[in-house]
């Protein structure tokens, strides 16, 4: 089956993340969902053989168990009942509200008929059948408690000494979390990302570093972002009252529940001591620094309270690709070119 992920419908309403990505490139869980399919598609004859190409909006998430429920039901032209109970990203901090859920999926699909490595006994573990370990990673003397969900260590990641760990969790391939990194679930850190200080309920992308102390929580941070040292979001009002959140297509602000923390998109960074307040949306490739608390909606291409001339942007993002062995790519020239001159 050839299946086509359409983005169509669900892209203006997951901004700041489907500026520069696909929807199927999200991350939530361990895996985005283009990868998702990948992995699931590859392990699924049904799937796999069947000549069709279908279309399916790409804001759904698949998993083992209901692919084949999603793939028929476009197959042949009709959208998928209520109580098929397949769930969807609609808007940016669905990302961490279903990031739990999202993980448990993903853990089953990924080690499904595979073996740990071993875990060294520097650790103190509780349940140790939930953690898996890939080959390569490193972790000791840490505190892992997988008793409210899986906890999932990638290939090369480091999970440095004194660290302390609640599932579900999920640290990609060449992740770092740093000294004495205190971690609640469910909270997801991308590839190639450095974590430390505390964290709940969040997700970052790949490539991005919370390097140091300060807290962030049911939060979403993108690619190549950088958050100071000291640097803390707000997750809940200081009324317990109803976030609200920017919503991009509707150009309004519009209420989502009780906690949001931090939405940042791609090559954003935030100087240290940075405070952020509850359900603070940050564009693409924005600089923030200077007194008091950013607002509430930090457009893109924010340079302290001015704009960036592009050129320096481009620069800077290349700067920070530099730091981890890479190097800013035509493509992105593209498309960040088009999202600055809109």
């Amino acid at each position: 089956m050839t299946i086509i992920l359409d983005d169509s419908l669900s892209r203006e309403q997951l901004y700041p993340f489907t500026a520069t990505r696909h929807v199927a490139d999200i991350r939530i869980g361990i895996l985005t969902i283009r990868e998702k399919w990948a992995l699931i598609t590859a392990g699924n004859k049904s799937i796999k053989e069947d000549e069709k190409i279908v279309t399916i909006p790409a804001n759904i998430i698949p998993t083992k168990d209901n692919a084949l429920t999603i793939c028929n039901a476009f197959a042949i032209g009709n959208s998928l009942n209520i109580e098929d109970k397949i769930k969807s990203i609609h808007y940016p901090w669905d990302i961490f509200q279903l990031n739990d859920w999202a993980i448990k999926k993903d853990v089953e699909l990924i080690i499904a008929g595979r073996k740990s490595q071993p875990l060294s006994a520097t650790n103190k573990t509780i349940l140790p059948q939930n953690i898996f370990i890939e080959e390569g990673a490193v972790v000791e003397h840490c505190i892992i408690n997988a008793s409210a969900g899986a906890v999932y260590i990638g290939k090369n990641a480091q999970v440095m000494e004194g660290c302390m760990i609640r599932g579900p969790f999920g640290l990609c391939e060449g992740a770092t979390l740093k000294m004495g990194t205190k971690i609640y679930g469910a909270t997801t850190i991308g590839p190639y990302c450095v974590a430390a200080g505390e964290i709940k309920n969040s997700v970052m992308f790949a490539n991005s570093n919370k390097g140091h102390d300060g807290y962030l929580g049911d939060s979403v941070i993108g690619e190549w972002c950088n958050l100071g040292g000291g640097t803390t979001s707000s997750n809940i009002k200081n009324t317990a009252g109803p976030v609200k959140v920017w919503n991009n297509k509707n150009k309004a602000f519009m209420t989502m529940g009780l906690k949001c923390g931090l939405l940042m998109g791609d090559y954003s960074r935030a100087a240290i001591n940075t405070s952020f307040n509850t359900g603070t949306v940050v564009g693409v490739c924005c600089n923030i620094f200077g007194e008091g608390f950013p607002s509430k909606l930090v457009t893109d291409f924010t340079w302290g309270k001015d704009r960036y001339t592009f050129d320096k942007a481009l620069q800077d993002i290349d700067n920070w690709k530099k730091l981890k062995g890479a190097n800013i790519l035509e493509e992105e020239k593209k498309i960040l070119k088009e999202l600055y001159n809109q």
